[in-house]
């Protein structure tokens, strides 16, 4: 089973950005190392707790100092953006990292309304996804075209050459992601490696892939269906610190579901000082229960069971660990032991 990272790089207290970025580096220096094989990085908007904002941004800063893990987006919100603008970024990410480069595209606004205004000055691009997504895989090349081959485009009943970047030798491998039947047919239909959006605890998993493999029209990149399974991990040494590294991201995902502020993330001791309501306390216990928390012996085989069940072969693992109030800002020590006890296990 091969084991990948997706990153929200969060934020807790009294961490600044820099040192929030700062530990994530580390982190996918250690997944580099302990030959983990992608480590995307997500977008979202206006929220204290997550410094992910910008994957093109993020990506060579994370980059530094690895050799051959593979970087991407899980993902890039198209809709906050132009489908040019995306392929420009990650085309010039492919020159930097040649074969390493993965754009994952999905369609929320991973922000609320108002963020989501801003960005979209005003519009209201949603209608546009499955153009923009078209656009996009046809500027940073299908597999039947050269990667960086000239798209023709007709604007006003005049011709029009556009190339994301002058001569490119090769391009990102495109994913597209998603919550629903719309995209599983999406990515389907265009012959893209699909991820469903299992983290975040939302039913439908097994009808979604079900749905995307069904319809799979085969492209000159993937002539089969390509999938992985993202979940939430936090593993330890011991069931007990694993419980108490889960703490803190439990209160998180409990203030996303009732729609308090997210503030930055709590450290494990406030996490475990938090005073829980009986409606609260539910809705934590319901998120926890989709989690692999423990000691790796015990999460290792419900990581083998839960992709066997998916059919997939890849397990991209969110790090959901937090950190005490002891620890160095500009670390993560409990994500980094998810990581390496979970290689040492699996890739070793």
């Amino acid at each position: 089973m091969k084991l990948s990272v997706l990153d929200l790089i969060p934020v807790r207290t009294g961490q600044t950005t820099a040192q929030a970025l700062s530990a994530s580096a580390a982190l996918a220096r250690l997944a580099d190392d302990a030959d983990y094989t992608r480590y995307w990085v997500a977008e979202h908007h206006n929220m204290p707790a997550v410094a992910s904002t910008v994957p093109g941004v993020l990506i060579p800063y994370l980059a530094q100092g690895t050799h051959r893990i593979r970087f991407g987006s899980g993902g890039v919100m198209l809709p906050n953006h132009t489908a040019l603008a995306i392929a420009e970024q990650f085309a010039l990410l492919e020159a930097m990292l040649p074969g390493r480069v993965d754009l994952g595209i999905g369609r929320a606004p991973g922000s609320d309304p108002v963020t989501a205004y801003l960005l979209r000055g005003g519009q209201q691009p949603e209608d546009a996804f499955v153009q923009d997504v078209t656009l996009a895989r046809e500027l940073l090349g299908r597999g039947d075209a050269a990667a960086g081959d000239a798209v023709a485009l007709s604007i006003g009943g005049r011709p029009f050459a556009v190339r994301p970047t002058p001569l490119a030798t090769s391009g990102p491998t495109l994913w597209l992601l998603g919550s629903s039947g719309f995209s599983a047919d999406l990515a389907a239909r265009l012959g893209l490696p699909y991820v469903f959006a299992n983290h975040f605890g939302m039913p439908g998993l097994a009808d979604a892939l079900a749905r995307y493999r069904t319809a799979y029209q085969p492209s000159a990149t993937h002539p089969e269906p390509t999938s992985l399974l993202p979940v939430n991990v936090v593993v330890a040494r011991t069931a007990a610190q694993a419980e108490a590294w889960a703490g803190p991201q439990l209160v998180q995902m409990v203030r996303l579901r009732t729609g308090a502020p997210l503030l930055p993330q709590l450290t494990v001791e406030e996490a475990a000082a938090y005073p829980w309501t009986e409606a609260e306390a539910s809705i934590r216990d319901a998120v926890r229960e989709r989690w692999f928390v423990g000691a790796v012996s015990d999460v290792v085989p419900r990581l083998a069971a839960a992709a066997a069940d998916a059919g997939v072969d890849e397990v991209m693992v969110v790090p959901a660990a937090g950190a005490s109030a002891e620890d160095a800002l500009d670390a993560g020590p409990g994500r980094a032991e998810t990581l390496t006890l979970l290689a040492e296990a699996l890739l070793r």
